[in-house]
């Protein structure tokens, strides 16, 4: 009887085992199952990141990044126009996948969200005429110059909020859109346009013969960073290394050197 119930004891222990093994072998292939399809959320009306051609195709300079990073981890991609209000719910309730198009990493979004690393800057930065940089070199060079923004913007906000700096120029305008401030300063009746760098260099490079962009920063800087439901960090990881694949091999700069002249891909720490 007790030789008996050895061998039932060591059966027991032996079925345990393995199925203890098929259950990590279960899960590291559930952590190395290919990524089939990701849906990624956007909102079409934001040129460069993301905006619908001549041909309402969904185009864009994140859309270019996305599609790149999508292929490498062998997963089809979807763009998916979203009310950009309703973002997080869209994330949460898992209609999209990723958010990826602009999207300011703040505090009060990483409570609700989970998100990749920085992997651009979104700055205020100055734009005049080529060959006329006035000799600005900081933001308090700005003082006695005709000043345009978009009304709205970050820089608006950041401007009106320094009563100092806005009242050092000789005139400060606010326009509709950025296009008619570049216009403007392109004929002459203003001599400086602080802008989002993204948007500005993109329309620096339809007209590169026109505008120059001056490495001045006004304002603070905030990143932006590819975001996934809170609880999603194995889509997280998986796009997050494919992502540095793109930038390691510099498959990333060119996409941004294609849409804005320039590397604005944020460098690893």
């Amino acid at each position: 009887m007790k030789m008996k119930k050895l061998f039932l004891a060591a059966g027991l222990m032996l079925s345990m085992l393995v199925t203890g093994c098929g259950g990590d072998s279960g899960e590291q292939k559930a952590e190395n199952a290919p990524v089939e399809k990701i849906i990624v959320g956007l909102d079409d009306e934001y040129p460069p990141m993301g905006f619908k051609d001549e041909n309402n195709q969904i185009v864009g300079f994140d859309v270019d990044l996305a599609k790149e990073a999508t292929k490498r981890l062998g997963a089809e991609v979807e763009f998916k126009a979203i009310d950009w209000s309703s973002k997080e719910a869209e994330l949460k309730s898992g209609r999209i996948n990723v958010l990826w198009n602009g999207l300011d990493i703040t505090p009060e979004r990483q409570e609700n969200m989970l998100f990749s690393d920085p992997y651009m800057d979104n700055r205020q930065i100055i734009f005049v005429r080529t060959g006329d940089d006035q000799g600005i070199v900081a933001e308090t060079d700005l003082a006695g110059k005709a000043v345009g923004t978009q009304a709205g913007s970050t820089a608006e906000t950041y401007i009106t909020s320094k009563p100092d700096l806005q009242n050092s120029f000789r005139e400060f305008k606010t326009y509709g859109d950025y296009i008619s401030a570049f216009m403007d300063l392109e004929n002459g009746r203003l001599d400086a346009v602080v802008c989002d760098e993204i948007v500005g260099r993109y329309y620096m490079a339809k007209h590169p013969d026109a505008l120059q962009a001056l490495d001045v920063t006004v304002g603070p800087v905030s990143e932006f960073g590819i975001a996934f439901a809170k609880e999603n960090t194995e889509l997280r990881d998986k796009v997050q290394k494919a992502f540095d694949e793109i930038v390691a091999d510099g498959t990333a700069a060119k996409i941004s050197e294609q849409w804005f002249g320039a590397n604005l891909i944020k460098a690893k720490n």
